[in-house]
């Protein structure tokens, strides 16, 4: 088993691994395949030999196929599992079309989340938003009933403003802020991250290279069928800016003998004790890279170097995260 660092969610919750195992593109998202479901088997049943233990999924990643998979590949080690939910987002055809917060419908689908799985408890159930359609305490109270049931551990929030965090925390004890996180998204560090600092609850922190920008790989102009296009980030001359920004990066990471992905995971993991990079894979060929990105130590001076490109605002143009 590999040395993957323990961080603590919450101030007295319980210690995962520092690395968490995004588990959201084993399923059809936005109309495309389905991978490999093997292979999406096999690299969970490797990321938790390997001492990554935390596994992120939503109810309706792929309409319930995502937790089925997981269920699959836990069976018989549900143990060695930190099984993070996400609930709330309503998906037609593909289309998404708002979310459903209303107590009624989280205590729905929290059973249906526990059978798709095959547990008996969820260790952190989260709404994946909040769009003020139901007040916060109505939501958070819900879920703290659902602590009391013996069928959810720990709460957890994602995508919300530091008001809602302390809202929701005044509410019951929230152990985990799940948000989009990377060089390229760095609004939240304004009062978001401060709050998450203050009360003590950890960050989890998804879309690391910014759903592929800081990769290296991404080309002007992005193919028509490319869903990305639809944000105006990957777009024209937003584009065309956003990789020449990309380009220090890129010549960092050559410098350091790294991939740009692996700088962008460290750079990510570097920000703080209480920040854990999710990154999203399904094939077992990315694990040892992803790995030994969480081992990358950033200098001071290739920090300041990184902090200046990206700086906020750096990057042009919306994505989802403004959604």
């Amino acid at each position: 088993m590999e040395d993957i660092k323990k961080i603590q969610l919450g101030q007295n919750g319980p210690y995962v691994s520092k690395l968490g195992l995004g588990c959201m593109r084993m399923s059809s998202i936005w109309g495309g395949p389905t991978p490999d479901e093997a292979e999406s088997i096999a690299t969970i049943q490797e990321a938790l030999d390997r001492g990554i233990n935390f596994l992120n999924t939503g109810d309706f990643y792929g309409a319930g196929h995502n937790e089925l998979l997981i269920g699959r590949a836990i069976k018989g080690r549900r143990d060695d599992a930190f099984i993070s939910v996400k609930f709330g987002a309503i998906f037609h055809n593909g289309q998404w079309l708002g979310m459903d917060l209303r107590p009624i419908a989280i205590k729905n689908f929290i059973n249906y989340s526990l059978t798709r799985l095959g547990i008996e408890t969820i260790d952190l159930y989260q709404p994946s938003r909040m769009d003020n359609s139901v007040p916060v305490e109505d939501i958070i109270g819900t879920v703290a009933d659902l602590i009391k049931e013996g069928k959810v551990r720990n709460i957890g929030v994602s995508e919300i403003t530091a008001a809602q965090l302390r809202k929701a925390n005044s509410v019951h004890p929230i152990a985990a802020l799940e948000f989009g996180y990377s060089l390229a998204d760095r609004e939240i560090e304004h009062d978001v991250l401060p709050a998450a600092k203050e009360l003590g609850i950890a960050v989890v922190a998804f879309a690391n290279t910014a759903e592929g920008l800081l990769t290296g790989d991404m080309k002007a102009p992005l193919p028509e069928n490319d869903y990305r296009i639809h944000f105006s980030r990957f777009n024209g001359e937003n584009l065309v800016h956003n990789l020449e920004k990309v380009e220090v990066l890129k010549q960092l990471a050559r410098d350091k003998g790294c991939t740009p992905t692996q700088l962008a995971i460290a750079w990510v993991n570097a920000q703080g004790e209480q920040i854990m990079p999710l990154v999203s894979m399904s094939r077992r060929s990315r694990l040892p890279e992803n790995i030994e990105a969480m081992n990358i130590v950033i200098t001071t001076e290739e920090m300041q170097s990184l902090n200046t490109t990206f700086a906020v605002g750096a990057i042009r143009g919306s994505t989802y995260l403004q959604r």
